[in-house]
């Protein structure tokens, strides 16, 4: 479906039980992700919530008027809530999704019931981090100068992004299935655009820790332990800051334990929304 919010349209979906309270999924990786991934992990909680799952301004299906800033995003997260909605929601973000997700709770804290992280960080402090994983990894295509052409928004064209990003696939699993990899690259929408200014822009400038204590609502911070782009050490600052937050790492994961262990993570999210209600 699609709807005109803060004169862009936007491309959603809304799954499951439509008596049930509302959870919000927010994407990661603007100008690469969309809300494909989300609907195939979460699905499942269809049963018993009503999901609702969102292209992101200038991300897959939906349009791309610029700007592509943390306030815009959020400021359509909380105008397409009010459309669809109006009472308050849970919202689960990974990685960038996580981003937002953080900054939505704390712009607008009275539209939240929950906040639901995964595989994200509390600011732009750990890059380093990730490129030096990616750089041992020695993997073919992958060079600190793509890399940090990647990491700082400075890619020429969407050819690109998808030669860039197709190169770094196997940092994301602890299994890799190529002939997987092979067919979601086939499938992205790419926007180098988006991802340009997200990275340029935005992640240079992006830090929460010190406000992450304002956050009211029951938190639930996951990642898997093998995760190369929010290490683990992300989730763990955001846990201790976020004070009614519960950190739960994967141990057979890398940056999808809502992938890679699936199971165990819709169980886990069930029994916390149970729990906190």
């Amino acid at each position: 479906m699609e709807i005109t919010i803060n004169d862009n349209t936007l491309y959603y979906e809304i799954h499951g039980n439509s008596e049930g309270k509302t959870i919000f999924f927010i994407h990661g990786a603007p100008g690469l992700g969309d809300c494909r991934s989300d609907i195939k992990a979460f699905e499942a909680l269809g049963d018993t919530y009503r999901l609702v799952f969102i292209d992101m301004r200038g991300s897959g299906r939906s349009e791309g008027k610029p700007p592509f800033t943390h306030e815009q995003w959020t400021a359509d997260i909380e105008a397409l809530r009010q459309e669809l909605v109006g009472e308050r929601i849970k919202i689960l973000g990974g990685s960038y999704g996580g981003f937002l997700t953080l900054e939505y709770a704390l712009r607008y804290p009275d539209s939240i019931t929950h906040v639901l992280l995964r595989d994200t960080a509390p600011s732009n402090n750990f890059d380093h981090l990730s490129i030096d994983r990616a750089l041992e990894s020695d993997l073919p295509g992958v060079s600190e100068e793509k890399l940090r052409k990647l990491f700082e928004g400075r890619v020429d064209s969407n050819e690109e992004l998808k030669e860039m990003f197709a190169a770094i696939q196997p940092l994301y699993t602890v299994k890799y299935d190529e002939a997987a990899v092979k067919q979601r690259i086939e499938s992205i929408y790419y926007r180098y655009q988006t991802h340009n200014f997200a990275f340029s822009h935005n992640k240079p400038n992006f830090n929460l820790v010190n406000d992450l204590e304002k956050i009211k609502v029951p938190t639930l911070v996951t990642v898997g332990r093998h995760d190369w782009i929010t290490p683990v050490i992300c989730s763990e600052i955001i846990a201790d800051k976020v004070p009614q937050s519960k950190l739960v790492i994967f141990e057979n994961s890398g940056h999808s334990p809502q992938i890679e262990e699936n199971e165990a993570y819709i169980s886990l999210v069930r029994q916390f929304l149970v729990e906190t209600n």
